[in-house]
C-alpha cells in the first residue's frame, strides 16, 4: 500500500494539480507537452499517491517528465541516476568514517570514553539521494526521480520495494526512517531488460511512445526559440524516417532538437541534402548508423515532409 498524502502536501497538490487538464496546461507551461494518457498517469501518480515508472525508447522525454513535474509543483527535484552494481551506500546513506575517526582520536587524547552509539548517530551519516528525498521537510513533497533502473540489478530492485511501497527505509543502527512527506516518485527504464514484477506491482506504468509528426514539431519549436515551422517542420519528418530505417539507436526528441539547433546556429533556412551531410553528426551518434543513411541516399531523407 502506498503512504498518504495529508494535511499540507495533499493541499498543495491539489491546489497545483485541481484535475488532469490543469495539471496537463501547467507542464505545457513549462515546454513538456503531453498526451492525455501520460497526463493522467502524472496525476494519479500525486493524489494516489503512488510511483510512476516510464518506460519508451530511449530519447522519448522520460527523464525530461520528471523534471517538469517538479517544475510544476516548485519542489526540488533529487536524482538517483542507477548504474550496474549501485548499491544503498550510494543511493542511500554511508558512514563519515574521517569524521568517525577524528572522533575516536579526539575521545582517546581526552581519554573519554566514546560508545558505539555515539559514532553510529545522525551526525556521522552522509545522506544520499534516497534518504534526502524521504527527509525533505515539504510542505510539497520532493520529486525523487530513479533514472534509468534497468541499468540496475535485482539486488537493488528488492531493496527498493519498502522505499516504493511504504516511503520509508530501514537503516540498521538507527531503525526505520519515514517520509513526513513522502515524495513523488518516478522511476525510467530504457527497458534493456524486465524488471521484475514486485517493482511495477507497487507503481502506476505509462510507455511513453515516439510522438506524432506534429507533436514533435511542436516541441522542437518551443525548445529552438525563432526556428521556422517549415525547417522543424522538415527535421521532425527526416527524423521519423531515420526512426523507420534500419539503424541501431533511433534518434530521441532529444537529438532532434539539437539538429534544428544546429541547422539554426550555422544559419540554415532548408533542409537538403548538404546540410544533413553537414549537421548528421547532430542526430545520429553512431558512425555505423550515418552511413546506414548515407547508403540509402540522403536525399530520399529530406523529401517533402508530410
Amino acid at each position: 500500500m502506498s503512504p498518504e498524502v495529508t494535511g499540507e502536501a495533499a493541499g498543495e497538490i491539489a491546489r497545483i494539480a485541481p484535475d488532469v487538464e490543469t495539471l496537463a496546461q501547467r507542464l505545457a507551461d513549462v515546454d513538456y507537452l503531453v498526451d492525455e494518457g501520460l497526463a493522467t498517469a502524472m496525476f494519479l501518480s500525486l493524489h494516489l499517491p503512488q510511483p510512476l515508472l516510464l518506460e519508451g525508447e530511449p530519447g522519448v522525454g522520460k527523464t525530461e517528465a520528471a523534471k517538469a513535474l517538479a517544475s510544476v509543483l516548485d519542489t526540488p527535484l533529487i536524482r538517483l541516476q542507477c548504474y550496474e552494481g549501485i548499491d544503498a551506500a550510494e543511493a542511500l546513506y554511508e558512514w563519515n568514517y574521517p569524521r568517525q575517526l577524528l572522533s575516536i582520536r579526539l575521545a582517546e587524547s581526552r581519554n573519554e570514553p566514546l560508545g558505539e552509539e555515539e559514532l553510529f548517530g545522525p551526525e556521522y551519516l552522509i545522506h544520499r539521494p534516497l534518504l534526502r528525498a524521504l527527509e525533505h521537510p515539504g510542505p510539497r513533497p520532493a520529486l525523487l526521480l530513479i533514472d534509468e533502473i534497468d541499468r540496475a540489478d535485482d539486488e537493488f530492485e528488492a531493496f527498493l520495494l519498502e522505499l516504493l511501497a511504504e516511503a520509508s527505509v530501514t537503516i540498521p543502527e538507527l531503525g526505520t526512517v519515514r517520509a513526513t512527506h513522502p515524495p513523488a516518485i518516478v522511476l525510467t527504464s530504457n527497458r534493456t531488460r524486465d524488471l521484475h514484477d514486485a517493482v511495477k506491482r507497487r507503481c502506476l506504468y505509462h510507455w511513453i511512445a515516439y510522438p506524432s509528426r506534429q507533436r514533435e514539431v511542436e516541441i522542437v519549436r518551443r525548445r529552438v526559440a525563432g526556428a521556422p515551422e517549415t525547417l522543424a517542420v522538415a527535421v521532425a519528418s527526416a527524423v521519423a524516417r531515420i526512426r523507420e530505417s534500419d539503424i541501431q539507436k533511433p534518434p530521441g526528441i532529444a537529438e532532434a532538437i539539437d539538429w534544428l539547433a544546429a541547422l539554426r546556429v550555422l544559419g540554415l533556412e532548408r533542409l537538403d541534402a548538404a546540410a544533413v551531410e553537414r549537421t548528421l553528426g547532430s542526430v545520429l551518434k553512431y558512425s555505423e548508423d550515418q552511413e546506414v543513411i548515407r547508403a540509402a541516399g540522403l536525399e530520399q531523407l529530406v523529401g517533402a515532409g508530410e
